[in-house]
């Protein structure tokens, strides 16, 4: 039987409340810890995410998936977008922090319910889809307690090369709304995210940081058929890293066969196929 644990977090400079939680097989001893980063417009119960946590927990992992602290959900609200205002106001800036308090929790002992002797924190890896590919490879360059980071469909840089035009609209109205195909909604945002990324460049420069300061081992994995984040953002992060593995998934697009809400029990089978070939390549660095 596997054991779900429900973390909350309050964040340290935004002090806005986070949840997370663990998923792992309770048998007292050490595993590997597999920290999932969501992407745009996602959260950690999005779709299949709940059977992807199980399914590496049966695989001798301690799985634990976070929602960004402005990734529009609220602590004990509808468990969909509903805080709009928070949404437009995150940023990259906020994110990597909110994924570093996560890893600092998990590395103290009692600051999470998921006991010390449950986790190998040597072994502790992250794995992000779409943009938080990006923000994975990010975190790992800044911070050597990761063992090693594999991208799901992952973005190759943050910065999107708007338009001037854009830009300075964009700079005079505050805001810029971007749809939610799911839901209708419009989601907006504030200018204040060019703001942080010009700012904070130097961290958030996924090319030079990758190029320069990731020194981890590194998985690659991309559907050859995603409509969101190009192929060429897989290839451009090899070139970076020509030692990283690269997985191209025949067929895959950029959920990897899943949807919300997610009725199965199983995986749907691209994802069931990145899933293996990613916990076989933790399993490697283990």
């Amino acid at each position: 039987m596997l054991t779900h644990s429900p973390m909350l977090l309050t964040g340290a400079r935004h002090g806005r409340a986070f949840e997370a939680d663990a998923t792992y097989r309770a048998d007292g001893r050490p595993k590997p810890v597999v920290v999932f980063v969501h992407g745009f417009k996602g959260f950690k119960d999005w779709g299949h995410f709940p059977v992807l946590a199980d399914f590496f927990a049966e695989r001798g992992f301690v799985f634990v998936k976070l929602n960004l602290s402005h990734n529009g959900l609220v602590v004990g609200g509808t468990g969909d977008l509903e805080d709009l205002d928070a949404f437009g106001r995150n940023n990259f800036s906020i994110e990597l922090d909110d994924i570093g308090q996560l890893i600092d929790a998990l590395c103290t002992p009692g600051a999470t319910p998921v006991p010390a002797a449950e986790m190998e924190l040597r072994c502790l890896f992250l794995v992000g889809h779409s943009r938080g590919g990006g923000l994975v490879l990010l975190k790992a360059a800044e911070d050597p307690r990761v063992r090693a980071v594999a991208t799901w469909a992952g973005i190759a840089d943050v910065d999107q090369r708007w338009p001037q035009a854009l830009l300075d609209e964009w700079q005079r109205t505050g805001v810029l709304h971007v749809p939610n195909a799911r839901t209708g909604q419009e989601l907006p945002l504030h200018y204040q995210i060019v703001e942080d990324y010009l700012a904070n460049r130097p961290r958030l420069d996924i090319p030079h940081n990758v190029r320069r300061r990731l020194r981890q081992p590194l998985l690659l994995v991309h559907g050859d058929q995603d409509e969101t984040v190009p192929l060429a953002a897989a290839h451009a992060l090899r070139a970076l890293r020509p030692d990283a593995e690269l997985l191209l998934v025949p067929g895959a697009t950029h959920m990897f066969g899943g949807a919300h809400p997610w009725p199965a029990a199983a995986l749907p089978e691209p994802a069931r196929f990145v899933a293996e070939r990613t916990a076989a390549f933790f399993q490697r660095q283990a």
